[in-house]
């Protein structure tokens, strides 16, 4: 019996520490660089109205995540980095399911929570990276120098979907591939599974089969389950009687009723129960006692039935003395 306890134990404990290992996992893959534009001549403005170079940061999770104490770090120079930590207590930075973050590399750090220490070089190669708060490196991007065209931008093919720099392409501002801050870099118009649906059960007959046949299928799979464990129940009870009573031969227990409870037991239970009902709700007496009030007079305004009533004073009797009437001559 302490085998089987300790390897339930252990068996939990594994279970515990692969979903932890997973949870960690993705939440450490949930914000990642999305796109990159460095010369800004005309395109997107900040809260300052000034035209600066901006890095794009995207939530792939459908969970909210939130970048406050990540870093971000940047480098044109080799073995120069320059490190930005975002700060806590802005509620901007938690970034919604499926949504953007957008920072200004403009160097000017005093404007807010989203304008970094660090500007790019438009002439050198910039190195991008991403740490989360315990300095791993989430993400990073290499962008060639002279790549970029002004107003270009460099981004995902598809918000936050691929490693590597194949997943990146040049946005030049054409018609699907245009620069997109704080916004999804190809727009889908088209759901291809639902197109696809629709081309083999356009009368949706298929659909409906389908349902209902995943209903059914559950109602019956839940029958069986309870009826298995109903059965495994009412065997387990029959065991443990015949162990009790020293009985080893089955069909000799099913004659003696061993396990099963007779109908007595079932009657003293109804009645306990019905006792218990009655007792625990109040009698209430259902006589109703009227007793009329003799009032002279009682218009709804009167006022002396408000007033306070003084007591009758009977009048006093003197014991011993009588007086003595003399009749007039």
């Amino acid at each position: 019996m302490n085998i089987v306890k300790t390897g339930i134990y252990v068996a939990l404990l594994l279970t515990v520490g692969l979903f932890t290992a997973c949870k960690e996992q993705e939440s450490n893959t949930k914000l990642v660089l999305n796109e990159v534009l460095i010369t800004n001549e005309s395109n997107f403005q900040d809260d300052y109205g000034q035209h600066g170079a901006w890095i794009e940061i995207f939530n792939r999770s459908f969970g909210s995540a939130d970048l406050a104490a990540w870093r971000l770090r940047m480098s044109s120079t080799p073995g120069d980095t320059v490190e930005y930590f975002i700060p806590k207590g802005d509620v901007l930075t938690k970034v919604p399911p499926r949504q953007h973050a957008l920072f200004w590399a403009d160097g000017e750090k005093t404007r807010g929570t989203f304008h970094t220490n660090f500007t790019l070089n438009p002439a050198a190669k910039n190195w991008i990276g991403l740490y989360d708060s315990g300095r791993k490196l989430m993400d990073e991007i290499t962008i060639p120098a002279g790549l970029l065209q002004p107003n270009q931008s460099f981004g995902r093919k598809m918000d936050g979907v691929g490693n590597g720099a194949e997943a990146w392409e040049v946005m030049d501002g054409s018609t699907d591939k245009y620069v997109t801050p704080s916004t999804n870099n190809k727009t889908i118009e088209t759901n291809a599974k639902m197109e696809k649906f629709e081309l083999h059960d356009p009368e949706g007959i298929g659909m409906t089969i389908s349902a209902m046949s995943v209903v059914f299928i559950g109602l019956i799979l839940l029958y069986i389950a309870f009826k298995l464990v109903g059965n495994a129940s009412v065997s387990l009870s029959r065991r443990n009687a015949m162990r009790s009573k020293g009985t080893t031969d089955v069909q000799e227990a099913k004659s003696n009723q061993l396990g099963e409870a007779p109908g007595e037991v079932f009657a003293a239970i109804a009645m306990a129960m019905h006792e218990f009902q009655n007792d625990v709700h109040d009698v209430e007496d259902t006589v109703l006692t009227m007793t009329r009030v003799k009032r002279t007079y009682s218009p709804w305004s009167s006022k002396i039935y408000t007033l306070r009533e003084l007591p009758h004073k009977e009048p006093a009797h003197h014991e011993g003395h009588h007086e003595v009437h003399t009749p007039k001559k």
